[in-house]
């Protein structure tokens, strides 16, 4: 080991920090605050999403209503979205009591928790590792790199924002426990128990995507906390903390039962493919949530699951990367922020990787919210610590963080820009994913609207063939054929949405057309029996 590592290993927090210490901190906190606040101030002047926030805002008459009792009363009790989240439905109460329907201030707030998600992590690290700059880095990794702007800039993402910040306290206060706890400060040590235990709750109540944190405290007890040391009877050593997390894992069961229920009174519509087929995406999207995070580019809202078209080549290739960096940060562990950081990001990612595949997304932008943590603190610890092992200069080492920090803003600020209306937002995912029939869809529906039919017919067309599944996009087509005239071919469209069509008013729509476009063609029996079929749908 050289000098330089056996420094690190042998580096222990102190207890206080010099004032010093705390006065650069507050100083790079408004640094931090002012930068992320700016660089997501024009989110202000978007539109709400047109996919999920009609359903967490402005179609949801329980939130528009406000902070009421009845209100309260609907969101510890609901299970809409398939989900249970009483925060995040009083969160957006509370914004439509302040701002009504008006998105300028909803988008504010995103923006103003994500800055509070930045500056608790800096204290979190700082306080816990002693080391302001790389602290700082960190926070600042997470408040600029582009893909949290999904999480920041779609409404509907609030519950991340409020989550991650429940989780970051949580973690702060665990720190405070520990150094009671191992300081025979009994009395301490349980109040701050409280405290953890309270904050994780309040966390799941905003999304239940938190549920790993027992397990983050455990990597957190290795570094920076230095609670559990690989000399010696390890498991002795390690027997305790794991047994200290039970409460905690208590509520993660809680938790889970809650969730699983919630699921099933909300009936979401499951996407089930093959065994393998799951795993091979897990592989494959973990791969691509770090070459996303090195290299942010083409970054959508919808990321659709291949299903069987899934590219093994890939899959393989993925995992072989993954197998790599996991046997690098064993064999390099003497460094541990490494294990710390890579673990942290493949467990908090876990919930979401699609073992269980509910939804259309093969990966998701959000889901690296909270997930990338562990990426930011390898990289800004082990940057650190090869330029201090090679004595790079400080002057070079703070020039290259600038220029990374300010080419993330320059690419936020871009990706921020697809956001502006819906139609660039999935105009953008059409163009930088392949085969997003979901997306040619939406794209489809606002061209509708506009009146621009000719487009629309383009966009539905394309959809149903790449999905032949797409009920929607079939009745799309139809309706444009039924409009030019073209009766036989719209009712065959008609007929391949029926054979994939649940919901029964829908149904009773699409036998209404094909009943007036029978009638049209002059074949009255047939149309007679479409408009049976119609009222049977519509009465259920």
């Amino acid at each position: 080991m050289s000098s330089a590592a056996a420094a690190i290993e042998a580096q222990i927090v102190p207890k206080s920090l010099p004032k010093i210490a705390y006065k650069n901190a507050l100083g790079l906190s408004v640094v931090l605050l002012m930068a992320t606040v700016a660089l997501y101030f024009p989110a202000v002047h978007h539109p709400f999403a047109n996919i999920d926030d009609q359903g967490y805002v402005y179609e949801n008459q329980h939130v528009i209503s406000g902070l009421k009792w009845t209100t309260i009363r609907w969101a510890t009790t609901t299970f809409d979205d398939n989900n249970w989240h009483p925060l995040t439905w009083l969160s957006h109460a509370l914004d439509c009591q302040m701002f009504g329907l008006n998105p300028a201030g909803h988008h504010f707030v995103n923006d103003l928790w994500h800055a509070i998600d930045a500056l608790t992590l800096l204290w979190v690290l700082f306080l816990a590792t002693g080391s302001l700059g790389r602290s700082f880095m960190v926070a600042a990794l997470f408040a600029l790199h582009p893909i949290n702007v999904e999480s920041v800039a779609w409404m509907a993402e609030r519950k991340t924002l409020l989550s991650t910040f429940f989780f970051l306290l949580a973690l702060g206060a665990y720190q405070r426990y520990a150094r009671a706890r191992d300081g025979g400060e009994r009395a301490s040590a349980n109040r701050c128990y409280l405290v953890v235990a309270g904050l994780f709750i309040l966390g799941l109540m905003a999304k239940p995507q938190i549920i790993t944190f027992p397990c983050v405290l455990l990597l957190w007890d290795y570094w920076p906390l230095r609670r559990i040391s690989f000399d010696g009877d390890t498991r002795r050593k390690l027997l305790p903390l794991v047994k200290e997390k039970i409460p905690l894992l208590v509520i993660c069961l809680a938790s889970a039962l809650v969730t699983m229920k919630a699921q099933r009174v909300g009936h979401p519509q499951q996407w089930p493919y093959s065994l393998a087929v799951r795993l091979g995406n897990c592989v494959l999207a973990y791969g691509r949530y770090v070459g996303k995070a090195l290299w942010p580019s083409h970054l959508a809202i919808m990321y659709l699951h291949p299903g069987n078209a899934i590219r093994w080549w890939q899959v393989g290739l993925s995992g072989l990367f993954l197998a790599t960096c996991t046997a690098l940060v064993v064999v390099y562990r003497r460094y541990r922020y490494l294990p710390v950081g890579w673990f942290w990001f493949l467990g908090t990612m876990a919930p979401t990787i699609g073992f269980i595949q509910v939804g259309r997304q093969a990966m998701a932008d959000r889901y690296a919210y909270q997930s990338f943590l562990g990426l930011y603190i390898i990289a800004c610890w082990g940057i650190a610590d090869w330029a201090s092992e090679r004595h790079v200069p400080g002057a070079a080492l703070l020039s290259a963080c600038a220029a990374v920090l300010l080419t993330l803003e320059v690419l936020t600020h871009h990706q921020l820009g697809f956001w502006k209306d819906n139609f660039t937002l999935w105009s953008h995912a059409e163009q930088v994913t392949e085969n997003n029939w979901m997306a040619h869809d939406l794209l489809a529906g606002i061209l509708s609207m506009q009146g621009r039919s000719d487009e629309a017919y383009k966009h539905f067309l394309a959809a149903a063939t790449i999905n032949p599944d797409d009920a929607g996009a079939h009745i799309g087509v139809g309706v444009y054929l039924q409009q030019h005239g073209k009766f036989e071919d719209a009712i065959v469209s008609y007929r391949r949405a029926l054979a994939t069509l649940d919901d029964p008013a829908e149904k009773a729509k699409v036998y209404q057309n094909m009943g007036v476009a029978y009638r049209d063609m002059g074949y009255m029996p047939q149309a007679m029996d479409c408009f049976r079929k119609s009222q049977k749908a519509g009465g259920h």
